[in-house]
């Protein structure tokens, strides 16, 4: 039943509304079916915003049930109706499915014209229903059985009736009349299930067989469509006996896939139903359900076994799926039923081959065919669509579509949407047609699917070119490479330029040109001829190719063009020198780099090619110190680099090139050596055995000393940096970090007198730093009288360790506290006692001075002797006659802390403010004035000699005032003595570690008391040392008098000489005195020391 138009339009217009927003390349329409002829389904100029003049419209796909306006894209329905039943892809639909019909329109811009191509226009019409299908039941009478005496309420199926129309106009509902007899007996009920109405009878009251076996009953089915549509049928009821349970189906739906094409007889799957009863009742019959016509045509089942047979061909391309119901019914008196669904899905097989379709698009028209095409159409022109389509699905419809064979045609897809059923191509051109070269082509095109095995097809189409003016001028080749040396005159031939046109006439005149502008400063062609000269001088080293196009122009109109490439390369000629990248060069290396290491690299160019820019270097002068390496131009050392030797090298790089005739060029190279942190300061000042002296008043900010030290590096590593590292307990000095001078930083006090030995530190700033230590020696006191005391100290300082701190007087505070504890227990009693000792020292003192020094004999109070406690109050004294006894010798452990401490050189300090007294001293350093206190029994170096003759048996004793001939040299040991408390201040080293030349000589003088002695005691001989070097006189020293004690060195040290030369002792007697000599021999005379008395005149 057809809508009235108004109601078409609304639709349409709802339709266009919807339509809107969709993308353009998925147009949608929705038009009810049954639409009378000419009906206006929708316009693709005003809806899709398509150009509405100048344009043709074309159908292409949507006959015979679709039409379109070529002017303005209308499409209207024909003469053939659409109905949504009948159509192919809508007859199997699910309820709720969408029905379509797809349609193709192109377009055509007739203002571009043909050349421009087509524009394909893809789209889809929705086909609503209508209520033109009225609904049946399957049958006219409708049988049910039911069992006598089921209860009350009891629901039994109806069959339900069936509409080819959907939605709406599908079936709303089921009444049901009864007859008096079974009006109170029946009635019935309505349920929905999955969007399906399903009726059903209730049993209302008792039925009762044996009154009664059947009743009929009438059930209407009415649509929902305007106006409905309705039927009837007859329900029979037939009362049977009691068959308690319905069969049960293992399932609740069943699936199975069914390839096509399956032989009939083949099993498709078996359904299976179990029924509680027994006997009949329990048996059970399997039976298709209201099955379509398709399904009943294709598919049977066994009754008992309810297997699924293939009963007709199936072929996919027809049904793809069957969905049917499946009834198990038992065979009882009254038989219970139970169904199920059942979907059968065909399987796809490759049965089909590809179908492909040409026909004309847009003013590309086809006839028997053919298609003709203008042979100036432009590339890419379509001259035909081809639809390729498959009827089988997945892989086995995907399509493979190609241009068979060698033609300059090609497909590209029309359609941007992706469908693998239908796909569409348009054949356009490759390239632009010849008429003169091919007038026409045959077009084989080649379908392959994706089965397997693979189907194809094939399908031809013929093109016929239609001549035009349309040859261009071509060179041969489209590159002309030529090569031309560099240096030519202006004017030479470079070369000649051909081109050639296929066409006659005028239009195979040509006219040669170049087209870049700066190309024809330096190139010009002939205009007939095609000839190209150069104008100006070229140089390679400038522009080494030039690259140009050239042009021939036919007299066609319009005129044709074609196009070459010229290519120059020009030829080198050796007319460059090498050249270094830098007019000098200049490299740093670190000293003391290992030989064959690289120092800097040279880079040399030669602007020339070839052989002509090859470069070797060489260095001039080649002294044999630096190499070169050709090719990288690195500079390598032969030498180890030593900066205090030499900090700078220069030489020069000659670079010769392999031309012919070669060519050079010079550049000079420095090298400058850089400085490494590898050598440590030296101290040039002062030397460690001098001494300054201070008062103890010297005012604060007096400089003391300067450090002065030099270091042979250079920058930071000769920059120096002085520091007190030791011996400095008290604060007393400070020094200048950067000068070195030492200056008094705190007052003196009385604990503060004696020497002080400074350790300076002076180290560089490199990296590690390098240092060395000097030793400041400063003397406190308020006189220096005793020189030579001050000059042991130094010396023993030299064997001290340094990390002991030598600085004043260390018994100072012990001799503080006492006096405190005498002067508070003894008072007055102390005083006189002072006054006594003062009396009795000053006693001895002028007794001393009368009678002079006597070798040997020790002073009643030995202020070096170790100190009693306060209990006892006097120090022993040493018994007379007897020498001194030795100091313990030191460990081995203290010696080597001690060498290690301090290296010094003993014999080579060149100071002349002090003598070189190099001997470690042991000494007691609380003495108020250290000059008077200088003793014989001090542990200075000393000679012991033992008499040998019988004219020795006077007591030898030294003199002072003895004249500088009268001397001999000796050589002194390392014994020290005194007592143990001062062990520290003592030093000893076993006498076999000394050498020749490790002995210090001294110049001693000897003389012998007209007293009558005991010569054969070797304590009683005392000789005694001036305190002089060999060069030295009496009168360059101080007169605090000569060093007094024994000699230590064995006396196998020494030879006894006379003046005559007779070994021995001697005495000379010479105004009551004797002169004896001493001479050390030198070390060609093995070492020894010979005494030898000489006679004064």
């Amino acid at each position: 039943m057809a809508l009235p138009r108004w109601g078409v339009l609304l639709v349409l217009a709802v339709v266009l509304l919807a339509s809107c927003g969709a993308a353009p390349t998925d147009i949608l329409y929705r038009v009810p079916e049954e639409q009378p002829p000419n009906t206006l389904i929708g316009s693709l100029a005003s809806d899709q915003g398509l150009p509405d003049t100048g344009h043709l419209y074309k159908l292409e796909v949507g006959s015979p049930y679709l039409r379109v306006d070529g002017k303005t894209g209308d499409i209207y329905t024909t003469e053939i109706p659409i109905d949504r039943e009948t159509l192919r892809d809508c007859r199997n639909l699910f309820p709720g499915d969408k029905c379509f019909l797809e349609f193709e329109v192109s377009i055509t811009d007739m203002v571009k014209g043909i050349g421009s191509g087509p524009r394909l226009i893809e789209g889809r019409i929705e086909i609503l229903d209508i209520n033109d299908n009225t609904p049946q039941f399957s049958s006219p009478i409708l049988t049910l059985s039911i069992p006598e005496n089921t209860h009350i309420g009891a629901l039994f199926s109806i069959p339900v009736a069936t509409d080819k129309d959907s939605g709406d106009n599908g079936i709303a509902e089921y009444t049901l009349t009864a007859g008096p007899d079974a009006d109170q007996l029946f009635s019935m009920q309505v349920v929905v299930d999955t969007d399906e109405k399903l009726p059903q009878l209730i049993v209302m009251g008792n039925l009762d067989r044996e009154k009664k076996d059947s009743y009929d009953l009438n059930i209407r089915v009415v649509d929902g469509g305007k106006p409905p549509r309705a039927s009837s049928a007859l329900l029979r009821v037939t009362v049977t006996d009691q068959n308690d349970n319905a069969p049960k189906f293992e399932r609740s739906q069943y699936e199975a896939e069914l390839p096509e094409n399956s032989p009939l007889g083949h099993s498709v799957l078996q359904v299976r139903a179990n029924d509680a009863d027994t006997g009949s009742n329990g048996e059970i019959d399997y039976s298709l359900h209201q099955a379509p016509e398709t399904v009943q045509r294709l598919l049977r089942i066994d009754r008992s076994s309810g297997v699924i047979y293939v009963k007709g061909l199936v072929d996919r391309e027809e049904e793809n799926f069957l969905k049917f119901f499946v009834v198990a019914r038992d065979r009882g008196p009254t038989s219970k039923s139970s169904k199920v669904l059942v979907t059968i899905n065909v399987k796809d097989r490759n049965d089909n081959q590809p179908a492909i379709e040409i026909r004309g698009i847009g003013l590309v028209t086809h006839q028997d065919g053919v298609a003709n095409i203008s042979e100036d159409m432009p590339i890419g022109t379509p001259v035909a669509l081809v639809q390729v389509s498959d009827r089988d699905e997945g892989e086995n419809a995907v399509v493979t579509c190609v241009v068979a064979g060698d033609v300059p045609f090609q497909l590209r897809p029309a359609s941007e949407s992706a469908n693998d059923r239908k796909r569409k191509y348009f054949l356009q051109t490759t390239t632009l047609l010849d008429y003169e070269r091919v007038k026409d082509y045959r077009i084989e095109i080649v379908a392959v699917d994706s089965g397997n095995p693979a189907l194809s097809s094939t399908n031809s189409l013929k093109v016929q070119v239609t001549d035009m003016n349309d040859n261009t001028p071509t060179f041969s080749p489209a590159m002309l490479e030529v090569d031309f040396a560099e240096g030519n005159h202006p004017g030479d031939k470079v070369l000649d330029v051909v081109a050639t046109d296929a066409d006659s006439g005028t239009n195979a005149e040509l006219v040669y040109s170049i087209i870049e502008l700066s190309a024809t400063r330096l190139f010009e062609i002939d205009a007939v001829t095609g000839e190209v000269r150069v104008k100006n001088l070229l140089d390679r080293e400038e522009t080494e190719r030039y690259e140009f196009r050239v042009t021939a122009a036919d007299k066609g109109v319009p005129s044709k063009t074609g196009t070459a490439t010229v290519v120059i390369n020009v030829l080198d000629r050796n007319d460059n020198d090498p050249k270094f990248m830098l007019n000098g060069y200049s490299f740093s290396v670190n000293e003391n780099m290992p030989p064959l290491n690289p120092v800097g690299v040279v880079t040399v160019t030669d602007a020339d090619k070839g052989e002509n820019s090859r470069v070797r270097l060489f260095v001039e002068p080649d002294n044999g110190k630096f190499v070169v390496q050709n090719g990288t131009g690195t500079i390598l050392s032969s030498i180890s680099f030593d900066r205090e030797k030499e900090s700078t090298y220069t030489f020069r790089l000659k670079a010769v090139d392999a031309g012919e005739p070669p060519r050079s060029s010079y550049v000079g190279v420095t090298i400058n050596v850089l400085d490494e942190n590898d050598n440590a300061p030296y101290v040039t000042k002062p030397a460690n055995s001098s001494y300054t002296y201070l008062t103890p008043v010297t005012p604060l900010d007096t400089r003391v000393e300067v450090v002065e030290a030099e270091d042979i590096d250079a920058g930071p590593n000769a920059e120096l940096y002085y520091s007190i590292t030791g011996g400095n307990p008290y604060g007393l000095f400070e020094i200048s970090p950067s000068s070195g001078e030492i200056t008094l930083a705190q007052e003196f006090t009385g604990k503060h007198n004696g020497l002080h030995r400074l350790v300076v530190k002076v180290s560089d700033k490199g990296k590690p730093a390098r240092h060395t230590t000097a030793l400041v020696h400063v003397f406190v006191n308020d006189t220096k009288s005793n020189v030579s005391l001050i000059e042991a100290l130094v010396g023993h300082s030299l064997y001290t360790p340094l990390d002991r701190d030598i600085a004043g007087d260390p018994n100072y505070a012990l001799a503080q506290r006492s006096n405190i504890l005498y002067g508070s227990l003894a008072g007055i009693a102390g005083v006189i006692l002072v006054i006594v000792a003062v009396v009795v020292i000053r006693h001895r003192l002028q007794k001393d001075t009368k009678s002079g020094y006597q070798a040997g004999k020790k002073e009643s109070k030995d202020l070096y002797a170790p100190k009693q406690g306060p209990k006892n109050g006097k120090g022993k004294k040493s018994k007379k006659g007897k020498a001194p006894k030795p100091a313990k010798p030191l460990e081995e452990d203290e010696e080597a802390s001690l060498q290690k401490g301090l290296k010094f050189n003993l014999i080579n300090d060149n100071v002349n403010d002090s003598p070189r007294i190099h001997l470690p001293l042991n000494y007691p350093p609380g003495s108020p004035d250290l000059g008077r206190h200088y003793r014989s029994n001090s542990p200075l170096p000393s000679i012991q000699l033992q008499p040998q003759s019988p004219s020795a048996s006077k007591k030898h004793q030294a003199v002072q005032d003895l004249p500088a001939t009268n001397t001999f040299v000796g050589t002194g040991d390392n014994n020290s003595t005194g007592s143990d408390q001062y062990s520290d201040y003592s030093y000893k080293a076993n006498p076999p570690k000394y050498s020749n030349k490790q002995l210090p000589h001294r110049r001693v003088t000897f003389s012998t008391a007209n007293q009558a002695q005991d010569l054969q005691d070797a304590s009683q001989h005392s000789y005694y040392d001036s305190g002089l070097e060999e060069s030295e006189t009496p009168s360059s020293k101080s007169s605090s008098g000569p060093r007094i004690g024994p000699l230590a060195l064995p006396e196998d040290h020494y030879e006894r000489t006379t003046p005559d030369g007779s070994i021995g002792e001697m005495e000379h007697p010479e105004n009551g005195k004797t002169r004896w000599s001493v001479v050390k021999h030198p070390a060609g005379e093995g070492g020894r020391t010979k005494k030898t008395a000489l006679s004064q005149n």
